[in-house]
């Protein structure tokens, strides 16, 4: 075992639609972001999804914050921007593990709540979850 992982750290599980990611938080001298074994802004290629995965961190600490994290996420399941959804669930609720006091501003920005939309399952009879075939008089 390396002197990285042998540290103390914070685990914590976030979900969305059918994605699960397991993120592990460790303090930190210099801020690392690993996401299945390959560096953040790699795996997840566009701004807008490296954002979502940062907010956390970027919103939900104090301004005046020194402390600096290491991030190492394993996600299964789902598309992108799912997977990119349950990091920012699960490294929300890893932060609040590691300090109750960024609860309340993490809260209101929404990220500890669990989206629970997903695809609605198939009804027998129908074509999709809802849509019924064409109806004729005769």
């Amino acid at each position: 075992m390396d002197k990285e992982t042998s540290k103390k750290y914070i685990e914590a599980v976030g979900r969305r639609k059918t994605s699960t990611a397991r993120v592990r938080i460790s303090e930190s001298t210099k801020s690392h972001f690993v996401v299945n074994d390959k560096d953040a802004k790699e795996y997840f290629k566009t701004h807008e999804l490296q954002r979502l995965i940062l907010d956390p961190i970027a919103k939900g600490l104090p301004t005046g914050s020194t402390v600096k994290w290491n991030v190492e996420v394993h996600v299964v399941g789902g598309g992108v921007h799912s997977q990119a959804e349950a990091i920012r669930h699960g490294l929300s609720r890893a932060l609040v593990d590691s300090d109750i006091t960024l609860r309340g501003g993490l809260k209101t920005l929404g990220f500890l709540k669990r989206d629970p939309r997903a695809k609605e399952r198939r009804k027998f009879g129908l074509k999709k979850a809802r849509k019924a075939p064409q109806w004729s008089k005769r």
